[in-house]
């Protein structure tokens, strides 16, 4: 008989490609370098990680039916090819002075290795974990998280030691070893397939089975209500979580009147909250359940953001931004599973993919938005109470996508009571 593969070094698999792509979000790092070497505008460099952020929506969303096809190894073993050869090749475009070939390296197929790498070991946890799918995605989603203060004290004394070009060749090489050594061990559940004990435990009533609402493909899912309510939803709080993020350091100063220095390190702690609030919110969602979760999120957001603006003092402001940090990061880490609960695990990853979407467009729509609130009205404040708006809106749509899956429950219970085989509900 095969041997069944430990799920906790899948899920660690996980990580490790989630940590490996995550570093994006340390990119900064190599803003100023890139800057004095070359004389290229702060613009002109962070293009390079605005087309890779672009590119991980579009794989994502074009080739989840690719990482359905061929499973999560070969997904993981291509998004390895694409990321550390993107990192790599970042190098011999700093050799050749090149900035059409930074972008072409880092964004485009770097960027295609962050969608691929991003969905594909997330979808196969979910089918490992089905008494504990939260928990699984927000450990894999929390390396993604935490890469970038994992990565930037890395970057920052290599590119001192060895410079900007060996930094990228050293790295890349890292990435790759790392993501393919842990795709090689990702790999599908055999169908059927329960942690031990699980099945006793549901036999003793000890546990409660979890039923997915239905079992869609990619195609279906897209004809549903439901599946525009979880992207809206999600674009909602990545719009308003990453227009705080972009705006931190000077609604800081602004509104507190702290330091330029103390507003930067108050920023590097915060991200630890975004990678915690992706485990925790995740595990929480496993006992309260994901439509729960998400209206909370968007509950604690509109009191928050409407709060910020007349917040004066440091403390209070402080801890304000951590929570909306949490719900930020919880966002990702808890929507691969709820996409598991309501359209089920036949073709996960694609319509994970399908989903994430909603990351590139936020990523778009966020920060220029508050961008443009602060050159329009000379503060962030108005753009906060603008999204406490937005966050009433998606409060509703989470009221709404809980009235419409209980109508299609009792659909399916009446079907059910019909005929004797389980009826696929769209």
């Amino acid at each position: 008989m095969k041997k069944t593969k430990n799920r906790w070094l899948i899920a660690a698999s996980a990580v490790g490609i989630h940590i490996s792509i995550g570093s994006v979000y340390a990119w900064s790092n190599f803003t100023n370098p890139l800057i004095e070497q070359f004389g290229w505008s702060t613009s002109q460099v962070q293009l390079t990680f605005s087309i890779a952020i672009l590119f991980l929506g579009l794989s994502a969303a074009f080739l989840g039916h690719f990482v359905e096809k061929y499973g999560p190894r070969k997904a993981g073993l291509f998004a390895a090819i694409c990321f550390g050869t993107g990192v790599i090749g970042a190098g011999f475009a700093v050799s050749a002075s090149s900035l059409p070939l930074l972008y072409l390296f880092y964004g485009v197929l770097g960027g295609i290795g962050l969608g691929v790498g991003y969905i594909s070991p997330v979808s196969t946890l979910v089918k490992w974990f089905p008494d504990r799918r939260g928990l699984a995605t927000g450990l894999a989603i929390m390396g993604f998280g935490f890469a970038a203060a994992i990565s930037s004290p890395i970057m920052e004394a290599l590119i001192t030691s060895v410079g900007l070009k060996n930094t990228f060749f050293i790295l890349g090489a890292a990435y790759f070893l790392i993501m393919v050594l842990s795709s090689l061990y990702l790999e599908k559940p055999e169908e059927g397939w329960t942690p031990a004990g699980f099945q006793a435990k549901l036999d003793a009533g000890k546990v409660e089975a979890k039923k997915d609402l239905a079992q869609l493909t990619a195609n279906e899912a897209v004809k549903t209500k439901r599946f525009y309510y979880l992207w809206l939803m999600l674009f909602i709080n990545v719009t308003c979580g990453i227009a705080i993020l972009s705006a931190a350091k000077p609604l800081a100063i602004e509104s507190i009147g702290m330091t330029t220095v103390q507003a930067a390190a108050l920023v590097g702690v915060l991200g630890l909250f975004n990678g915690a609030g992706r485990l925790g919110w995740a595990s929480i969602s496993d006992y309260i359940g994901r439509q729960n979760t998400y209206t909370a999120f968007f509950v604690i957001q509109l009191a928050l953001f409407a709060l910020l603006p007349f917040t004066t003092n440091a403390i209070i402001f402080q801890v304000m931004l951590a929570v909306i940090y949490t719900c930020y990061g919880g966002g990702f880490s808890c929507i691969p599973a709820y996409i598991g609960d309501i359209f089920g695990t036949k073709q996960l990853g694609a319509i994970h993919g399908y989903i994430l979407t909603a990351w590139s467009a936020a990523g778009i729509a966020g920060p220029m938005f508050a961008a443009w609130m602060k050159d329009t009205t000379g503060s962030y404040e108005s753009s906060l109470l603008f999204f406490a708006g937005l966050f009433a809106v998606a409060f509703i749509i989470s009221l709404l996508i809980q009235v419409d899956i209980k109508k299609v429950r009792a659909r399916n219970g009446m079907e059910n009571k019909k005929v004797a085989a389980p009826i696929k509900s769209i």
